[in-house]
Formats: structure tokens, sequence, C-alpha cells
């Protein structure tokens, strides 16, 4: 059932990030061809790509600790034995999973205070609010991912095991 939610979760943040790099490389396509041709760009572009480009990273986010394709430091894993590196794993899978769930109860509440105080962007007044709100809940579906991996059910041998290409 883990296994299922976390590839459920995986495959969505990976199809929104793949919808937003592709708006951007659109955007900015027709940017620059309006610039060049119709000495015009086109508004709030620098804003949108802002917007589309928290979108990119944290929609892939559930997919990156799903796959342990975070950043690592691994030169002395080679030198540990296997019951350190074990209880290594463990740990850093807790911490990491407690600091996202922490982030996402922090991104939530400043996403209810972007919402009371009406916060928008500067040129294009799109509200900011639900984007903090879908960071909030992108970091709880990287911390869920983290907690799958402490119970040993996180369907990595589905996603193509650890350190597998997006």
């Amino acid at each position: 059932m883990i296994a299922r939610l976390s590839a459920l979760l995986e495959r969505a943040g990976v199809m929104l990030a793949g919808v937003a790099l592709f708006a951007i490389m659109a955007l900015t396509f027709f940017d620059v061809l309006g610039r060049k041709f119709l000495s015009n760009s086109i508004p709030g572009a620098l804003e949108l790509t802002e917007l589309l480009m928290v979108v990119v990273i944290f929609g892939a986010l559930p997919a990156v600790s799903r796959r342990g394709e975070h950043v690592q430091f691994d030169s002395l894993d080679a030198c540990l034995p296997q019951a350190a590196r074990s209880a290594q794993k463990f740990i850093v899978a807790l911490a990491v999973a407690g600091l996202f769930f922490a982030l996402a109860w922090i991104m939530w509440a400043a996403g209810g205070q972007f919402a009371e105080t009406g916060e928008t962007t500067a040129q294009l007044n799109i509200p900011k609010a639900p984007f903090i709100y879908a960071m909030a809940i992108l970091c709880a579906a990287a911390g869920f991912m983290h907690a799958a991996i402490l119970m040993g059910d996180d369907g990595r041998a589905e996603a193509g095991g650890e350190g597998s290409a997006l």
C-alpha cells in the first residue's frame, strides 16, 4: 500500500515538474522571439518563470526522495561496517523525514499568512498563497517518501532502485 502511494506521489511530482519545465521553455522561447522580432517581451515573464521554477523544484522533491537521488557524501561509506551504514541510513532518513515534515508545517503556516494578507507578485498580482501551500504539500510528500524508507516499504525496486535516473 505504501509502495503504491509512493509511486503515485512520485509520478504526480515528476509530471508536475515536467509540465512546469516545459512551460518555462515555451515562455522563454516566445519571450525571446517577442524581444528580438517585435521589440516587446511578454509582461511578467520573469515573475512567471520564478513561480514555475518553484513548481519544478518542489514537484521533483518526492521523486528525488523516493529514488535516493539527493546529494550525498559517501566517500567514507566503504570504510564503515555494514551495521554502521545501516544505522547511518536509518538516522539520515529519520532526520530528513522530520525536516521535510517540519518544513511543510512552516510553509503551510506561511501560506495561511500570505492568504490572509492577500500577498501577490509585484507585476502580475498573482496570489502567492497557492504556491506556498503547494510547496508545503510537496515537502510533506517528500517527508512521506523518507518515512516509507524508514518502514522499508518505499517501493524503490519498482522505481528502478537507488540512484536511478528521472
